[in-house]
């Protein structure tokens, strides 16, 4: 499809919908455009591809929540969305068939394989890090690399669990199937079910001789390093997915995904509100008065910044583009600048009399504009409150 419609719109649900409405409403869009229901039909497919990639994000609330704050940008610089749009439809049935159960259908697709119904698929379980990000990184990206102790993959059986990979026979239970089908009588009549054969996991084969390497678990453990870059624009919590990267599952499927935990190191002088850095200033009565060259941080280093004689505390100056960008765009936030006049709380005595002959100038005399009266207004539109 050209482009991404809203995952609520997809499903046909509210975004105050709870999780069992968007189940139903996935089962009913599932039924509506299972392959099973519209053999051929590329269009019916790509519906329901589209709605399981729906579903697989309305149905987490992590990437629920990741979703509505900051929709499919977030989505895909989180590496939460955009995933089950491009699995095959093996991946779907495999993740979703429990949804399935019941329809009259396989719960499978006769896609892709030569006796009407695709196997089962086993995936391997994930592995979660966390990695700390300074500003610099969040702002720039950054590329990581890890050593991680996995499940890999056995060399000798190459993941089949079989001695040499060709100890295997045909699953007794389910003829080499990988499915058995139950018929069950009810008060409506009789139901049939199909589900993945357990006795082989799906698979269809059974092994007759273990590999001696992986002990019939077709996995072993090892280090592994992996290398891996992070987008600009990420935020504290955020996930990053890497797909495959996970666990290898035993006896042959596909790869877990590894996910990255975002953790954001805090900055000692500048604060950060979304995309805007927020920086304060202080500044002396005289330099307030008189104006002032400043050196300002930045998270690509200093900037020297005017300021105007006559600067009001409170002031907030804003510097384009000096912010962390968003997500999968060339539009960064700002760099808010907020001055605050420091006030000495000591004065010596000539200090003293020095402030009390200026105090009584006329220049000295609060003449407030009706600007100055709404500070605090135009504090909460700055910071959007």
């Amino acid at each position: 499809m050209s482009s991404k419609r809203d995952y609520y719109d997809i499903l046909g649900v509210s975004k105050n919908a709870t999780a069992e409405e968007i189940k139903k409403a996935y089962r009913k869009k599932a039924i509506e455009y299972h392959p099973d229901k519209n053999p051929g039909d590329k269009q019916a497919e790509e519906h329901f591809k589209e709605a399981a990639e729906a579903y697989d994000v309305l149905s987490n609330s992590e990437k629920k929540t990741r979703y509505d704050q900051f929709g499919h940008a977030g989505m895909h610089a989180g590496g939460f969305g955009g995933h089950a749009g491009e699995w095959s439809m093996d991946d779907i049935f495999s993740n979703f068939g429990d949804i399935f159960e019941g329809m009259g259908f396989s719960g499978f697709s006769s896609f892709g394989s030569r006796s009407g119904r695709s196997r089962h698929v086993a995936r391997g379980s994930d592995i979660r890090i966390r990695v700390k990000l300074n500003l610099k990184e969040i702002a720039s990206g950054a590329d990581k690399k890890f050593k991680i102790s996995k499940q890999v993959g056995c060399t000798a059986c190459k993941g089949t669990g079989a001695k040499d990979g060709t100890a295997i026979q045909a699953c007794n239970t389910c003829k080499g199937s990988g499915m058995v089908t139950q018929v069950i009588n009810t008060m409506l009549g009789r139901m049939q079910s199909t589900s993945p054969c357990n006795a082989c996991r799906g698979t269809g084969k059974t092994i007759t001789t273990p590999c001696p390497a992986c002990h019939g678990d077709g996995a072993v453990s090892k280090q592994e390093e992996v290398s891996f870059r992070i987008p600009p624009g990420m935020v504290h919590g955020m996930q990053l997915s890497i797909s495959g990267k996970g666990n290898a599952p035993k006896q042959g499927g596909i790869n877990g995904d590894l996910l990255v935990l975002i953790e954001e190191e805090p900055h000692e002088e500048l604060q950060r509100d979304g995309t805007d850095l927020i920086y304060t200033l202080f500044i002396s009565i005289s330099q307030a008065a008189l104006g002032t060259m400043a050196e300002i941080p930045t998270v690509d280093g200093k900037v020297k910044i005017k300021i105007e004689a006559g600067t009001q505390p409170g002031r907030v100056l804003r510097l384009r583009g000096k912010g962390i960008p968003e997500p999968n765009s060339r539009h960064s936030g700002d760099l808010l600048v907020h001055i605050n006049v420091w006030i000495p709380t000591k004065l010596d005595k000539e200090e003293q009399k020095t402030l009390e002959k200026l105090g009584g100038g006329e220049n000295f005399k609060p003449k407030p504009s009706k600007e100055d009266k709404n500070f605090f207004e135009r504090m909460r539109k700055m910071f959007g409150q």
